[in-house]
């Protein structure tokens, strides 16, 4: 009892203390609410000087209003970009406080500053801030890039190298490209790396720095791998001649041959992408064993060129035809005559053969192409393609894209697993889908296991069918046709192609309802009025795809509306929208792969939409897009 009475005098006495300082504070609360006036009339005073310079801990605080300002006369200044709740800043905040004491102490001193760019959105756009913190040292106001340790020690010592009187940016390691030098670098190169970009292209912009990063590493490589640039909008001839139609377009070249560039945008991304091209897209093989382990394990087909030395024509040949595919194929090469005798094939030949679980008594155990000296490279690319699939494989989220984008191509969902305890059953229901796929040669046929494409049976209206095998035809234009459930045999399956084949199979489009009323400025269309609205050849079509939840698109939204408000009198053009989340596009040729994506739809080409990319989205660019793909506008352009 006497603890209880002791801990409650205790706590008597704290609140004595504690309550006289929240009174104090409420008391000047109140007290600033009576002198509102008196407020407002400091903030008046406060907004008439934004370009007041405040210090924090030796640091200077920079805004968007007091930054151009502040910069006048200055030579150096190190600025640290941050966000007030990014976990690295607060971190880094005392180290930095340091380096502003350092700084300020050097003869003469050199400001240190910080930027919140949270709120100074300009500054952040300007010197495209990414990620926090991000530092730079402004040399008379240019940015120089500071990628080092993040240390006092660190980065005063670069800082005080920057501010040298006699210091220059070193030269770009990526090579300008014009006119004039372009054939006479990229002949000669070995590989080499081209952007073609334009000056007001934001990706371009954010690309920038990475490129320049991955350039100077690369220049370091042995060999160095050399990277380049090209402005398209003022080299116009060499941007036709090699189809670039967007902003950045990558290319890679070997020896003056161009190839697309399919790798990552980020400095580590490039170099490890242009170093593993900077190698033979052809590996050796120097063991029986090697291929062996592939064949009995692999998932894809193998290839292998059979020569008897690198000085051989056909292996020149052979390298070269493996280059432009070397991103979608895995090569292989052997001087080894133990593997040549096991692939049965001589000196100059090149075997491809599937996996052992893939193989089939329908088909060949194996391909082969006699490399002469006069087969051109393009010969031998087409044998991959004919022959990289056998009758009936395995379609996967990781081989669709590359191996599976032929139509039609029928689909038989089922659990398709291939390790020891399931292989019998997998093969059971493939067995009898290759004893159909054998009579029609003109499909592609493969098996897919319904959990991994379960989105796909859903919007198929499969995914509750109760059956344990079920069956689609992805058709041409994006069409899809599902096969009515029922018990899964060869017969069935047949009946179904059959069907498909006559046109008696009705396609499956997942759409909203049809607007009852659709007289507004911008046209609504859904998946079952696609055809008749974006596909009508009579109109040229801008439609839009989007997502309800997407912000950009929500920001679009008014200058998209205005666009179909100036062209409402337009008897052949249609402004369109289409929620892409809620129905189908049944047309391949319009692939929606983020949000939002626009497409012109001319009149007189329908499979062949202009992709709008690369400018602002706003009434002025979608209005010089339109009229300069639009066939059927009634008045010239000068009348807008």
């Amino acid at each position: 009892m006497k603890k209880i009475t002791l801990l409650l005098i205790v706590l008597l006495g704290v609140t004595h203390f504690i309550l006289p300082s929240r009174c104090e504070e409420d008391a000047k609360d109140d007290s600033a609410e009576d002198l509102g006036e008196e407020d407002d009339d400091d903030d008046e005073d406060d907004d008439a000087d934004d370009t007041e310079v405040k210090e924090e801990n030796g640091v200077l605080v920079l805004t968007d209003e007091n930054f151009e300002t502040f910069m006048e006369g200055k030579d150096t200044v190190l600025v640290e970009f941050y966000a007030p709740w990014c976990g690295h800043c607060k971190q880094f905040a005392p180290e930095y406080e340091k380096i502003a004491q350092t700084l300020k102490e050097n003869d003469p001193p050199i400001p240190v500053a910080k930027v919140d760019a949270t709120k100074a959105s300009a500054l952040g756009s300007r010197f495209e801030v990414s990620g926090y913190p991000t530092i730079k040292i402004l040399k008379k106001g240019e940015p120089v890039d500071y990628d080092g340790d993040r240390s006092e020690h660190a980065i005063v010592e670069r800082v005080k190298e920057v501010a040298q009187p006699d210091w220059k940016p070193p030269p770009e390691a990526t090579l300008v490209l014009t006119k004039d030098n372009f054939d006479d670098v990229v002949n000669n190169a070995d590989i080499i790396l081209v952007e073609f970009y334009a000056p007001w292209c934001g990706h371009c912009k954010r690309l920038a720095p990475e490129y320049e990063k991955a350039a100077k590493e690369l220049s370091n490589r042995t060999p160095p791998i050399p990277l380049a640039k090209v402005d398209g909008t003022t080299e116009n001839d060499l941007a036709t001649r090699f189809g670039v139609s967007g902003y950045p377009t990558l290319k890679i070249f070997r020896k003056g041959k161009a190839f697309d560039y399919n790798g990552p945008r980020e400095k580590f991304g490039i170099v490890d992408y242009m170093s593993d091209q900077a190698g033979p897209p052809s590996k050796q093989v120097q063991t029986l064993k090697q291929v062996q382990e592939i064949l009995r394990d692999g998932d894809d087909a193998v290839i292998v060129g059979v020569f008897s030395s690198e000085e051989d024509a056909g292996y020149e040949i052979y390298q070269e035809a493996c280059n432009s595919l070397r991103d979608d194929y895995k090569f292989m090469h052997t001087f080894n005559n133990e593997v040549a005798k096991f692939l049965k094939a001589s000196s100059g030949e090149v075997v491809m053969l599937h996996p052992e679980k893939f193989r089939s008594k329908y088909e060949p155990a194996s391909h082969s192409l006699k490399i002469q000296d006069s087969t051109p490279a393009s010969e031998v690319q087409e044998f991959f393609k004919k022959h990289i699939l056998p009758l009936v494989g395995h379609r996967k989220q990781s081989n669709e894209p590359k191996r599976y984008t032929t139509r039609p191509l029928v689909v038989v969902y089922y659990g398709v697993d291939f390790s020891f305890d399931y292989r019998v059953a997998t093969q059971f229901w493939r067995s009898k889908v290759l004893e159909v796929a054998n009579d029609f040669p003109e499909y592609t046929f493969a098996i897919a296991d319904e959990e991994d494409y379960a989105d796909e049976l859903k919007s198929l209206g499969l995914s509750e069918s109760g059956e344990e095998v079920n069956v689609a035809i992805l058709g041409e234009g994006g069409k899809k046709y599902a096969m009515e459930p029922e018990e899964f045999d060869s017969d069935v399956l047949r009946s179904f192609i059959i069907a498909f084949k006559k046109g008696k199979l009705k396609p499956i489009v997942k759409s909203q309802p049809i607007p009852k009323s659709n007289k507004g400025p911008v046209k609504v269309v859904v998946g079952k009025t696609f055809d008749d609205i974006v596909m009508d050849s009579k109109k040229d079509v801008l439609i839009e795809f989007y997502a309800p939840w997407c912000g950009h698109c929500k920001k679009l939204d008014p200058d998209y509306t205005a666009l179909g408000k100036k062209y409402k009198n337009e008897k052949n053009l249609v402004i369109a929208k289409m929620d892409a989340t809620a129905n189908d596009v049944p047309h391949d040729s319009y692939k929606v792969e983020g949000f939002p994506t626009i497409y012109f739809a001319p009149s007189n080409n329908k499979q062949s939409p202009v992709k709008f990319e690369g400018g602002k989205r706003d009434l002025e660019e979608f209005s010089k897009f339109v009229e300069k793909h639009a066939t059927k506008l009634s008045h010239t352009k000068d009348e807008l």
